[in-house]
């Protein structure tokens, strides 16, 4: 098949298809290729196992798909789901510190991933000019005689019997996940692998939905306790459509998150946050336990290689895949979505090399938060350099100072969120409080003389 100004996405998870909505502006015709069934319902699918675990869309995607989809809000409103505000409708527990709750602009998806999918998929699939073609194998990359540019993908459908088959196009996007096989096209055509970046983190981590009343953490809507080196166990609430909510526990550097009724309880109530405890020991499941593990936070630069052939790109996880306790994936996706669709409206050559470099400006900010918090623990292995002794320091008082003081605690979310960048913790504002509100804190701790 040829057909000229062609896009093709290997990959229709939340990057492959947030990669063809920002490409639907520029191209003619986008194929989204996947191996999986594509059904119309929400369900779980076997290419992404990730899926029926908990996931958190943060403020700032949520803010990006509401811009490349607008009214999706409502939509996912219309679904079952909930609109949080993240400093408000949840109980926040940072280094065992319990965040002081106030009304924030911070608002969130409370919903399942398959949800998520299926009305993005859906979104995209109603654009005229984009095609998915499912339970289709990508098997390499086709390219010019000098390999100097991708011209096409070669395919297999899955059905029995089919026969291979050349899809031409102008750009080839890779969102194939941490699982992608660029490395291996890419050395087929005689280029050098991308450096790569990791960070040995060894979480486990167990997600099982329950019947949601409307009691339950105390009519909120979340609940959130993070792992310590003292004790590295975390644990997430989220509430879900259908009257949900989704709880996952974790743990890291070994520690095993256990799937049975009783043992769960008792996992979960050493936890910080004594509302997940409580929650799985009265809750009814409506679901089994899932669980998932992943070994190592990896990062490829593809920014740094001085040789990448025109008409490729590379997005999402494929690209870079970070701790999944952090909830940053599918926020840096819509990221990298909406830098690729301004780079291809504002024209040019050498799209890969500009896609790269902003797309490291992208990751670098919740790299820093993901990879800076995991070396705190001394067993994940690392180069603690004194940047990252100084602000882990520093956000741990940060921590202590919003448990009381509300303007801290929405200054930390709006970073872990991605709205404003690490360095914004800085600001002479944020750290004045942190000051004021750790003198505080030393006042109350003096204990008066008796009379």
């Amino acid at each position: 098949m040829t057909h000229a100004d062609r896009a093709v996405v290997v990959g229709a998870s939340i990057g492959g298809l947030l990669a063809a909505r920002a490409l639907s502006e520029t191209y003619a015709n986008v194929t989204i290729v996947d191996r999986d069934p594509l059904s119309d319902g929400s369900a779980a699918r076997r290419g992404v196992p990730q899926g029926r675990q908990l996931h958190v869309l943060l403020a700032r995607g949520r803010e990006v798909l509401e811009e490349l989809f607008p009214g999706l809000s409502e939509e996912i409103a219309a679904r079952g789901g909930a609109m949080v505000d993240l400093q408000d409708d949840v109980h926040w527990y940072n280094d065992g510190h319990r965040m002081r709750r106030a009304p924030s602009p911070m608002i969130a998806f409370g919903m399942s991933r398959p949800l998520l999918e299926h009305v993005v998929r859906s979104r995209v699939a109603a654009l005229s000019n984009v095609t998915l073609l499912p339970v289709t194998e990508v098997l390499g990359l086709t390219a010019t005689p000098d390999s100097r540019r991708v011209t096409g993908v070669r395919v297999l459908p899955r059905a029995g019997g089919a026969e291979e088959s050349t899809i031409d196009a102008d750009l080839v996007v890779d969102a194939g996940g941490r699982g992608s096989r660029s490395p291996v096209w890419l050395d087929r055509l005689g280029y050098e692998p991308a450096p790569e970046e990791q960070v040995r983190v060894d979480v486990t981590y167990v997600t099982r939905t329950y019947r949601r009343e409307p009691d339950q953490l105390e009519g909120l809507l979340g609940a959130l306790t993070n792992a310590t080196p003292a004790l590295p166990r975390g644990g997430i609430v989220a509430v879900q459509e259908g009257d949900r909510f989704a709880v996952a526990i974790s743990g890291m550097l070994g520690e095993e998150p256990p799937h049975d009724d009783e043992e769960m309880v008792r996992y979960a109530e050493t936890l910080a946050a004594p509302q997940i405890g409580a929650l799985i020991r009265s809750a009814v499941p409506v679901s089994p336990p899932v669980r998932m593990r992943f070994p190592a936070s990896l990062r490829r630069r593809y920014e740094r290689l001085r040789r990448f052939p025109d008409g490729y790109l590379v997005v999402g996880d494929a690209l870079c895949s970070f701790n999944p306790i952090y909830g940053q994936g599918m926020t840096v996706a819509a990221l990298q979505a909406l830098l690729l669709r301004n780079l291809l409206a504002a024209g040019g050559t050498r799209l890969a090399r500009r896609f790269f470099q902003g797309a490291a400006r992208v990751i670098d900010g919740p790299w820093s938060i993901s990879v800076g918090t995991d070396l705190r623990f001394p067993a994940v292995p690392g180069r603690r350099t004194p940047k990252v002794r100084f602000v882990n320091a520093y956000v741990e008082r940060v921590h202590a100072g919003a448990a009381g003081d509300p303007e801290l605690g929405a200054a930390f979310l709006r970073v872990l969120n991605l709205i404003d960048p690490p360095t914004r913790l800085l600001a002479p504002r944020t750290v004045w409080r942190v000051l004021r509100s750790r003198r505080s804190r030393r006042r109350r701790s003096v204990v008066a003389p008796a009379a």
